[in-house]
């Protein structure tokens, strides 16, 4: 069962050239018979007229505003088709043509697809309602168009109920891309979403980040502001404003809004760069009110009018500023340009566009170039039909050729030969001079496989319908006064970048980045944004990097921290720097000052030993301990300047577990043998019977020794074992890396020194309670000074090696070694090389025991206790004589007496002196 539509004619009261619709063949705009007929819609006019009379009745309605470029591209059509005729493509086969014009309203659009669609051959034009249209023959096989996407929209739905191919040159709509809802939409030029990567992409690599958009309302509008506000969002571009005009010049409000815009604009001086998505007459408007206000910016032009020319000649649009935009791809247009040259020649019966035009030339011709632009679009079709005969037939040869927009003619001529190669494919085994040989869903299917070569490249139709051709990028400049649409370089769609062709429109794009359009001013490196209260991320304050931070690129939204802690940045820095690594090295002029006196201390000890070695047999050296003795102790001592040298320069493993266990095992040697000498000056001079017998139990020097210093081996030992010392990196200074020795274990560490202080303080204890002896053989006292200098010096260090840090840390404890060292050194050697060196009558054996006589004497004359050094086996000895003789007188008259201790009191008349020879002789053979 069926139902059938008759498409009612409609009528508008005119002439017989009239442009009224008496009949359904009066509303065709150009035609031409052929086996197989391809529709054509275009918007040869800007706008349908407002009926005024009330109330509105179902009739269309004539049209004004004659848009010379869309005319153009009906020619380009026609062109196409009869070139195809006159080829061997189609093989006999002649393509006919109907074109309509859609005044670019939806409605007037609708019309014509309804004639489409009605029933091919059919008396009454009634498009028949059916279930299944599978074996239907409409009236067309395929439609070319539409020149704006939101009546592509429209027609597209209504073409897809008999699944017509329908290819449009110009209508780029993303949307359209839906094979779902169009299935049988194609086009030859691509869809919005490349238009507005390309834009946005030109947008970002000129630096520009705060911007405007105005677009008109409706589909095609809002469907390319939808896809550029994607792209925008994802490459960090906030738009400042968004301005919509109405799609209809007719509007009442239409004027109101575009002064709104321009205010807008106006208004907002940081923002430099307007995209506009506008169809050309809205366009027109627009620019011309904003020379009126002196409005300077770039202009980024959509598609649509990127390469008007009746734009591009507007008066003083120079003012403007900058165009830059985006059109279609050119291809070779030379043989429609030699048509526009013969076109005078062509009937206008079956075409009124053409009819219409020459009625325009005649109206018009009086005017310059861009006026006659002017009077051409503001004419109606009402207007003409009152004029028409009254002025004579004039013609302009250049006219048309000056306003061809290259891409717009190509992707028609393109959309006409995509029809006729599927075309071809189904004829190759039917009959195609009969209509019905094929139906407009199977040539639907053909147009999906088809392949063009087009300027010796191929191409195709992808999954979406789309045809993947490229971007002229056009720049509107200035050339001997005249303002010239040039090609500035090629968008790859597939790649997403620009080409150039020479150097030259490099430096025109280049050009573009001098002019800022951005809400902040660029963050530099070493800057990071602050996103303010404002809701648009593109505006921000600029901070700097903090310490050890670092942006090395402009509007970062973050900074990178340094990576390690090797690394530093200062505040506000671009990048990191690695920190500069700190040791007491070799060259640093207090180090070469402390292995000065190190090396000095090696000189003095060997000086010392060459010393005592040469004066072997002499009493000051036997009452030294010995030479064995003393060569320990210098040893000692030289193992200690020693272990200075593993504290200066970098630090390795090994300097770290040496220089502690040497310096503390050579130091704990040196005290040991120092306790033992301290040791046997008690027992020499000490005459209360219990305190000896201890000393001579603890007096045994080689046990001693070793065991003392096998106590801070195992310490060592245990230290390096369990919590040794290793390198460290000291972090602490921001910039600096100081590479020190960590000792391990603080503990380890302290016990270590707290040992050594234990010995020193035991032997500064024995060393003190024989401080009394002989002043040029006084030991004693020597050591007790060498202990008090040790002690202060490590005492002090205690703090100052706590509150130290830095790459003189290691310093503060050479200097204390140093200072312990030269200190014990010279207190237990020098003055006995003095007597070797300066006094050497005193050191003599009868010199010696002379003083020790005369000491005894002086000291027999009060209660007081001297100290004498002698020993049988090293010619040393310690004596004590109390005496109580007053005088001399009283030691004959018997009444002093004297005693050595250990022996009985004496009483008599023995004289003092040689009662001390005695005594003193009697108890060096008891030691």
């Amino acid at each position: 069962m069926a139902f059938v539509i008759f498409l009612i004619p409609c009528f508008v009261v005119g002439t017989d050239i009239a442009f009224s619709c008496q009949n359904a063949d009066d509303f065709v705009g150009a035609s031409s018979p052929g086996d197989i007929v391809i529709g054509g819609l275009f918007a040869v006019h800007s706008e349908m007229l407002r009926p005024e009379e009330d109330p509105i009745k179902p009739v269309i309605q004539n049209c004004a505003g004659f848009e010379i470029q869309v005319f153009l591209q009906t020619l380009a059509m026609i062109h196409a088709i009869e070139t195809i005729n006159n080829s061997t493509l189609l093989s006999g086969v002649t393509l006919g043509y109907e074109i309509y014009d859609t005044c670019a309203e939806v409605t007037k659009a609708m019309a014509s697809a309804l004639r489409f669609l009605s029933k091919f051959n059919s008396s009454e034009d009634a498009v028949e309602f059916k279930c299944n249209y599978s074996d239907y023959i409409p009236r067309v096989k395929a439609v070319t168009g539409a020149s704006y996407s939101e009546v592509s929209m429209a027609v597209s739905r209504l073409l897809a109920l008999q699944l017509i191919p329908q290819v449009s040159p110009a209508s780029s709509a993303e949307i359209l891309s839906d094979k779902i809802r169009f299935p049988s939409f194609f086009r030859t030029i691509p869809s919005d979403f490349h238009q507005t990567r390309a834009m946005t992409r030109l947008i970002c690599e000129s630096g520009w980040n705060w911007i405007g958009v105005i677009a008109t309302d409706d589909d095609n509008g809002r469907f390319a502001l939808e896809s550029f506000g994607v792209q925008a969002m994802a490459n960090n571009v906030c738009i400042a404003f968004k301005e919509m005009l109405p799609a209809y010049l007719s509007d009442s409000t239409f004027h109101t809004k575009v002064d709104r815009a321009i205010e807008k604009i106006v208004k907002e001086t940081r923002v430099n760069v307007i995209v506009v998505f506008m169809r050309q007459f809205h366009v027109l408007k627009l620019f011309k009110k904003a020379i009126e206000r002196n409005v300077n910016k770039i202009w980024i032009a959509s598609d649509n009018w990127s390469a008007a020319v009746k734009i591009s000649t507007i008066p003083n649009i120079r003012q403007l500023g900058t165009v830059v935009g985006f059109g279609f791809k050119n291809g070779d247009i030379s043989s429609f340009q030699e048509f526009l040259k013969n076109l005078r020649e062509k009937p206008t019966e079956n075409n009124k566009f053409l009819r219409e035009y020459i009625m325009l030339l005649s109206v018009c011709s009086h005017l310059d170039y861009h006026d006659f632009q002017t009077c051409i679009a503001n004419q109606s079709q009402d207007n003409l039909l009152e004029n028409d005969g009254s002025k004579p037939q004039i013609w302009r040869d250049d006219f048309l050729n000056a306003n061809v927009e290259p891409g717009f003619i190509h992707s028609t001529m393109l959309a006409v030969y995509a029809i006729a190669h599927a075309i071809k494919r189904q004829c190759k085994d039917r009959d195609c001079k009969d209509p019905s040989a094929f139906t407009p869903w199977e040539l639907l299917e053909e147009l999906k496989r088809v392949v063009i070569i087009d300027d010796d490249k191929e191409v195709k139709f992808d999954s979406n319908g789309d045809m993947s051709t490229s971007y002229d990028v056009l720049l509107w400049k200035e050339i001997d006064g005249h303002m010239e649409i040039t090609t500035m370089a090629e968008y790859d769609a597939e790649k997403g970048g620009f080409i150039f062709e020479d150097e030259e429109k490099k430096q025109d794009f280049l050009a573009l980045k001098k002019v800022q359009s951005t809400c902040s001013q660029p963050c530099r490196p070493g800057q990071v944004k602050k996103v303010t209260e404002s809701p648009h991320t593109c505006c921000y304050e600029c901070i700097y990097c903090p310490e050890n931070h670092y942006s090395n690129q402009t509007d970062m939204d973050y900074c990178y921290r340094c990576n390690n802690k090797t690394y530093w940045a200062p505040i506000n820095s671009s990048m990191c720097y690695r920190k500069t690594i700190y040791f007491l090295a070799w060259t640093d002029w207090f180090a070469i000052f402390l292995l000065l006196l190190s090396a000095f201390g090696v000189v003095l000890v060997l000086s010392i030993c060459v010393i005592f070695t040469k004066n072997l047999d002499t009493p000051v050296v036997k009452a030294s301990g010995g030479l064995t003795v003393c060569y320990i102790i210098l040893f000692s001592h030289f193992l200690i300047f020693l272990s200075t040298v593993f504290f200066i320069d970098v630090p390795t493993e090994f300097k770290c577990k040496t220089r502690q266990a040497l310096f503390g095992i050579s130091f704990t040697l040196c005290i040991s043998c120092i306790l033992i000498k301290s040791l046997k000056i008690l027992l020499a001079f000490s005459f209360d019977p219990k305190l000896q017998n201890f000393l001579k139990c603890m007096y045994k020097p080689i046990p001693t020794v070793i065991t003392c210093t096998g106590i801070q081996v195992i310490i060592c030992t245990f230290w390096l074992i369990f919590r040794t010392p290793f390198v460290n990196q000291n972090f602490s200074i921001p910039r600096a890396i100081i590479l020190e020795c960590n000792e391990g274990s603080i503990v380890a560490f302290g016990i270590m020194l707290g040992y050594i202080a234990a010995l020193a303080f035991i032997c500064f204890i024995f060393a003190f309670k024989g401080r009394k002896l002989p002043e040029n053989y006084n030991e004693a006292k020597f050591i007790t000074f060498g202990m008090l200098i040790y002690f202060i010096a490590w005492i002090v260090f205690i703090p100052v090696y706590a509150t130290t840090f830095g790459k003189y840390l290691p310093a503060v404890e050479i200097i204390v070694v140093l200072i312990s060292n030269y200190g014990i050194l010279c207190c237990t050697f020098l003055p006995k090389c003095y007597i070797i060196i300066y006094k050497q009558e005193t050191n003599t054996k009868s010199a010696f025991l002379k003083m020790v006589y005369t000491y005894s004497s002086k000291s027999a004359g009060s209660v007081a206790v001297s100290q004498v050094s002698l020993d049988s086996k090293s010619s040393s000895f310690r004596a004590t004589v109390t005496d109580s003789c007053k005088t001399e007188n009283d030691s004959v008259n018997g009444n002093c007496h004297f005693q050595v201790p250990g022996q009985p009191l004496i009483k008599g008349k023995v004289p003092p002196k040689n009662a001390a020879r005695t005594m003193v002789r009697k108890r060096v053979s008891s030691i």
